[in-house]
């Protein structure tokens, strides 16, 4: 019987420098709220997308996605 490859995992970091709060959402709905000056590493699967959503009032529902990226296109960590 042959297996499918299986996904490989990696590590990836990111700082928020600009925004007053960033959350970075997952594929599989898990996310990572980062304030700014924070920065964080993070496992993630090779080929996984996430994006960064600014998030200006916490209080408000305005969220705005910065951008969508594969997990690779993050800086290492």
């Amino acid at each position: 019987m042959i297996r499918p490859p299986s996904a490989k995992r990696t590590r990836r970091g990111y700082a928020n420098t600009k925004y007053p709060l960033v959350v970075l959402r997952f594929e599989d709905g898990h996310e990572i709220a980062l304030k700014k000056g924070e920065s964080k590493a993070f496992d993630a699967f090779i080929g996984e997308t996430i994006k960064v959503v600014a998030v200006w009032d916490p209080a408000a529902a305005d969220r705005e996605v910065i951008s969508v990226l594969k997990a690779e296109q993050f800086e290492e960590a």
